[in-house]
């Protein structure tokens, strides 16, 4: 199977989880995969930041969804570390992740997590880095 755009969409709608935070690829391929969030009440912690696990979600799947790029569609998340850097507050999360390097079986990957409010401002909230691993059947 040919991996696109349009079949790391399924693949995220697939995942329930997903379709309840409303999660959405928006770029794919290359080496790289981008998903976006709306940032909703339901998604805020109590100070109204979007609350840091929508992030480690974001961050998770954008890098999982990178590796995949170069690793094929059966892969999973080996491991990632994330570090916040600000609160995240606007309208929109986007996770952008991309493979720092790829060998048979492994990637490893690097996200940066940006918001953007209403007005267009974007703003670095946190930034990842993960392995990912294809799974041998």
């Amino acid at each position: 199977m040919e991996l696109t755009l349009e079949v790391a969409q399924k693949l995220l709608a697939a995942q329930p989880f997903s379709v309840l935070v409303g999660a959405r690829v928006t770029a794919f391929g290359d080496g790289g995969a981008t998903l976006e969030v709306d940032i909703r009440e339901d998604l805020q912690q109590q100070n109204g930041f979007l609350h840091g696990g929508v992030l480690a979600y974001a961050a998770d799947n954008a890098i999982t969804f990178a590796g995949g790029t170069t690793l094929g569609a059966d892969v999973l998340t080996g491991g990632f570390t994330i570090s916040y850097l600000r609160p995240a507050r606007g309208a929109t999360l986007r996770a952008e992740a991309k493979v720092a390097h790829s060998g048979k079986r492994q990637a490893t990957c690097t996200c940066e997590l940006t918001t953007t409010d209403e007005a267009g401002t974007t703003t670095l909230c946190a930034i990842a880095q993960g392995t990912v691993i294809a799974l041998t059947r």
